[in-house]
C-alpha cells in the first residue's frame, strides 16, 4: 500500500467529550486503530519497559509525564503492524511541542488527514464525567444515568466494584478542564490554520456522533474500510 494512502485522523475535543469512545467505534469502519497515550502508558507500566518505568515514577507523583517520554512512546506504538494503514489518535498530541513532533513522524506518510473535535459544553461534560463509574477488574466503564449496570454499583461483565475514579471527582474535573483550554485548546488554532479541523456536535447520543464523524470524514475523502484489524499482541 502506498504511504499516501494512510490515514491518520486525531480527534480532538475536552475531556469527557466522547473522543475515545468515538475512536473505539470507528477504528473498526475505517480499519485503522485506536492509538491511547492512556493504553500506551498502560501497557508500557505493564511491560515494565524503561518508558514505562520513567513514565510511571510521573504518574505515580501526580505529575504530567514529559513530552519527550510520551513522544517516544508514541513514535514505538507506530511502528507497530497494525499501524500500517494509519491512526486514531486519542489524547495526543496534547500541546504544540507534541503537534510538532507528531508532524515530523507522519510526514513521509503524507501527515495528518483530518483533526475533527468535539464541541460539547463545560456543563455537560461536568455531569458526563461525574457520572461515570469503572470496574476495579475490567476497567469497564458505565455512567449512573446514561449507560448504568444491571445492579447499582456491580460491573455486568465481572461482578467487580464500580468505583469514581479521583480524577472524575467534581473539582478534579474543574482543574482538568482548565488544564485542557490551556494546553490543547491551542491545538485547535493550529489546525484550523492547516484546513485540517472539523466540527462535530458531541452533544448528541453516541449513534448520532458517529453517524455526524462519518459524514464529515467523508466529506473529506476519509474512505470507509470495513476491514478486520490484526492488534499485536500485548
Amino acid at each position: 500500500m502506498s504511504m499516501k494512502q494512510r490515514t491518520y485522523l486525531v480527534f480532538m475535543g475536552p475531556p469527557g467529550s466522547g473522543k475515545g469512545t468515538q475512536a473505539r467505534i470507528l477504528q473498526d469502519s475505517l480499519g485503522i486503530p485506536q492509538v491511547s497515550t492512556g493504553d500506551i502508558f498502560r501497557s508500557n507500566i505493564k511491560d515494565k519497559t524503561e518508558l514505562g518505568m520513567m513514565a510511571k515514577g510521573y504518574m505515580d507523583e501526580g505529575e504530567l509525564v514529559p513530552d519527550d517520554v510520551t513522544i517516544q512512546m508514541v513514535k514505538r506504538r507506530l511502528a507497530e503492524g497494525d499501524c500500517d494503514r494509519g491512526v486514531i489518535f486519542d489524547g495526543f498530541p496534547r500541546n504544540l511541542v507534541q503537534v510538532v513532533a507528531l508532524d515530523g513522524m507522519l510526514a513521509p506518510h503524507g501527515g495528518v488527514s483530518l483533526a475533527p473535535i468535539l464541541d460539547v459544553r463545560d456543563d455537560e461534560v461536568m455531569r458526563r464525567i461525574t457520572g461515570r463509574r469503572v470496574c476495579r477488574l475490567c476497567g469497564e466503564v458505565y455512567h449512573i444515568r446514561h449507560n448504568p449496570p444491571q445492579v447499582e454499583g456491580v460491573c455486568d461483565r465481572d461482578g467487580g466494584e464500580l468505583y469514581l475514579r479521583d480524577d472524575d471527582h467534581p473539582n478534579t474535573v474543574v482543574n482538568r478542564l482548565f488544564v485542557y483550554y490551556k494546553q490543547t485548546s491551542p491545538l485547535v488554532g493550529y489546525y484550523f490554520a492547516k484546513g485540517l479541523l472539523a466540527n462535530v456536535n458531541g452533544s448528541q447520543s453516541p449513534d448520532e456522533v458517529t453517524e455526524d464523524m462519518l459524514n464529515v470524514l467523508a466529506e473529506h475523502g476519509i474512505v470507509i474500510r470495513v476491514s478486520p484489524l490484526v492488534y499485536p499482541a500485548r
